[in-house]
């Protein structure tokens, strides 16, 4: 079996999907994008290409060693992710081939189902009150939120407080069991960050996280001394090498490997393995599209220490296209109890509606994040 085709197709809200095609007729789906990036991941699948057609599809594992290594330059989010989505598609296709889910692939199941978490907005404490709530009438049974808007280095304390009564709000409302995620983003920086966390320890969080940019890892100690909350991050780090200084820290809780952008579904295998040995979590961050979330609930079957699953039904970001409007069959990602149940289809058990990917890939999207300053004029993190 030969790869005979590649097509790229940037549909709204702000994804850009990938179709592999075969000389045996097997079509294989990918997710390799970077949000805000979409063109530039676009490119880097298309000058990728050139060690693709021809290529057997099945030998994934080479495939990826000479996608990485073979242009001396690697790392980075536009190279992984472009490699991302198409080791999805590959392992699409391999599924597919052998009429099995990815999972059992890769070891076969280790759960029957896997919690899932929902995003909510709001900026009053009973605006999201109430959206936290409606999530837990609707069978979730947590939650993530940002923290706060942009902070500088050091701020105004009331920013802080409301914090603290927004996530307040959402205890009293939900109740004491209810998992509360609070994302920093990595907008907030380490003192403000030690100053958050300490407030916020009465709440009893499911998780913080991004207390700092990823790079700024060395501050996850020092903000670690003032939580019991578990601290995650992981959703800007690409490949297991980026990892493996977070591993050797040994501070952080829970790893978020983004299979979109950390190298895609075996690479994030590897990641979660070497969490395992660390007692660390994973958690696999996904505000994407269903060709990512798809990827990660076959990884999430076939992995024991993957706890939660970010998805992004109902997402701000989705406003207008949303995660099921792309598929044929939208049922695969029923929740129930806050849980969804392990596709059983072969492949990444989902069938993309291709004839709405094309059309919506006439309309395109040009899709950015938001340029935030602070109140001096200083860009500020987003």
């Amino acid at each position: 079996m030969k790869i005979t085709k590649m097509e790229l197709f940037k549909v709204p809200p702000r994804w850009l999907f990938l179709k592999i095609t075969t000389d045996e007729g097997y079509e294989g789906w990918g997710e390799p994008i970077v949000e805000g990036r979409a063109d530039t991941v676009k490119a880097a699948v298309q000058e990728l290409s050139t060690y693709l057609i021809g290529a057997d599809p099945g030998k994934i594992e080479d495939i990826w060693q000479v996608l990485y290594r073979s242009g001396f330059y690697r790392g980075g989010p536009i190279l992984t992710s472009a490699i991302s989505g198409i080791e999805q598609a590959l392992w699409d296709i391999k599924g597919k081939y052998y009429n099995a889910p990815v999972y059992e692939l890769l070891g076969g199941a280790c759960r029957d189902r896997i919690k899932v978490y929902s995003w909510i907005g709001g900026e009053k404490p009973e605006e999201v009150a109430a959206a936290a709530r409606e999530k837990q009438c609707q069978g979730f049974t947590a939650i993530k939120m940002n923290a706060t808007g942009e902070l500088n280095y050091i701020d105004d304390f009331s920013k802080v407080r409301g914090v603290v009564e927004r996530v307040e709000s959402i205890r009293q409302a939900c109740g004491e069991d209810f998992g509360i995620a609070v994302d920093f983003h990595g907008r907030v920086h380490k003192a403000m960050a030690k100053i958050l966390v300490q407030e916020l320890d009465r709440y009893h969080l499911m998780f913080i996280e991004e207390p700092v940019l990823c790079e700024n890892y060395e501050a996850f100690k020092e903000i670690a001394a003032y939580t019991s909350a578990p601290i995650a991050t992981g959703e800007r780090l690409f490949t297991r090498w980026d990892f493996k200084k977070i591993f050797e820290q040994g501070v952080v809780n829970i790893i978020q490997p983004d299979l979109s952008h950390a190298g895609g579904i075996l690479e994030c295998k590897k990641i979660a393995a070497m969490a395992e040995a660390y007692d660390m979590a994973v958690a696999p961050h996904c505000p994407l599209g269903p060709i990512a979330l798809a990827s990660c609930i076959q990884l999430d079957a076939c992995t024991p220490n993957a706890i939660i699953q970010e998805q992004s039904l109902g997402i701000h970001y989705n406003k207008g296209n949303d995660l099921l409007e792309y598929l044929k069959n939208p049922g695969v990602f029923e929740y129930k109890d806050g849980y969804v149940s392990l596709p059983d289809k072969p492949g990444l058990g989902i069938e993309i509606d291709e004839y709405r990917v094309r059309e919506l890939d006439k309309v395109g999207h040009d899709w950015k994040n938001l340029v935030w300053r602070n109140q001096d004029g200083t860009v500020a993190e987003w």
